[in-house]
């Protein structure tokens, strides 16, 4: 009789890297940029920018929320770990800096367009877009930022605690399913912005 013999699984390599100084220059750049459109006299080009931003913000959300957390749950802690130690130094610049651009070259816009002088019931939108704004915003630099900080944190330890990281997950990707849901709504709100009243 032949003795099976098991190996070892092979242990999951660390692609986490610290937050690094370098991250910060495509977010300079991307702020120099909606500065230029917020400044410059193009109607088309701040209303690329803020396009732009919103898709990107939009879409990582939604990857992440609906694609990116459910596959994460199934993973084993050290594959969470090595992929979470990788995601978050970066989503730490990139999102601020997304939901920064897309708010504010939006209210822009929005001025530009004549829209915060709209009358009753038009006005209601712009209720509606800055009241989903403002949940956003309050979701993300209060929730979801300080969560980020504290997931990244933890997984640096040479012991984490994996119980603590599985109960801000579950929480985290219930608060980015929520956000993901809101921003479908502005999306429905930006519709009828851009098709007229």
């Amino acid at each position: 009789m032949t003795e099976t013999v098991i190996a070892a699984p092979a242990a999951v390599p660390t692609i986490g890297s610290p937050l690094k100084p370098w991250y910060l220059v495509p977010a300079l750049a991307a702020l120099a940029l909606m500065v230029a459109a917020i400044l410059g006299s193009s109607l088309w080009f701040l209303n690329f920018v803020h396009v732009m931003a919103g898709t990107l913000w939009t879409g990582i959300d939604l990857f992440m929320g609906f694609v990116v957390g459910p596959v994460l749950r199934r993973v084993s802690p050290e594959t969470r770990k090595a992929v979470m130690s990788g995601i978050v130094p970066r989503t730490l610049i990139l999102m601020p800096t997304l939901s920064t651009i897309t708010s504010t070259a939006g209210w822009f816009l929005a001025t530009r367009l004549g829209f915060l002088d709209l009358g009753y019931p038009e006005f209601w939108w712009v209720i509606a877009a800055l009241g989903i704004v403002t949940v956003l915003t309050i979701q993300g630099l209060g929730y979801l930022l300080p969560t980020n900080l504290k997931l990244y944190f933890e997984m640096q330890k040479a012991q984490p605690d994996y119980g603590k990281l599985a109960g801000w997950m579950r929480t985290y990707v219930r608060i980015v399913a929520v956000q993901g849901a809101m921003q479908v709504a502005i999306i429905v709100v930006m519709a009828r912005f851009a098709t007229g009243f």
